[in-house]
């Protein structure tokens, strides 16, 4: 199964791509689009592109588990989007993983962004389950 991790931004939004079958998953690009009718069409368009058969899109939890302001944010925005594209969206917890994206890139600038790397450790959780 082809997977789509989006790290959503208000302002940047990171997305990544998986295989559960192989286990491979990369960073595809950050996308500068503010949350809204634009950035569900970009990540549609990146779906159809790369193929994916399952959105994962972070869930930011607070620390102590609980869902707050943002997280419900981020589920009506995922249903909506599942409901545009007829895609499946399950959310991952999302804590933590900006703090691993930037420690595995020790600060360097990469060409897809720390988003992307921070939704490429998205699919990464999620597959490990």
């Amino acid at each position: 199964m082809r997977l789509l991790g989006v790290d959503l931004g208000d302002k940047r939004t990171g997305l990544a791509s998986g295989d559960s079958d192989t286990g491979v998953v990369f960073p595809l690009t950050t996308l500068h689009i503010p949350m809204g009718p634009s950035l569900a069409e970009a990540i549609i368009d990146a779906a159809q592109t790369h193929e994916a058969d399952l959105l994962v899109i972070g869930l930011p939890l607070n620390m102590d588990g609980t869902e707050g302001p943002r997280a419900k944010l981020t589920r009506t925005f995922g249903d909506d989007l599942s409901a545009a594209c007829a895609l499946p969206v399950v959310y991952q917890d999302e804590r933590l993983t900006t703090f691993e994206a930037e420690h595995r890139t020790r600060g360097e600038r990469v060409p897809q962004g720390a988003d992307a790397h921070a939704a490429a450790v998205l699919l990464e959780e999620h597959l490990q389950g």
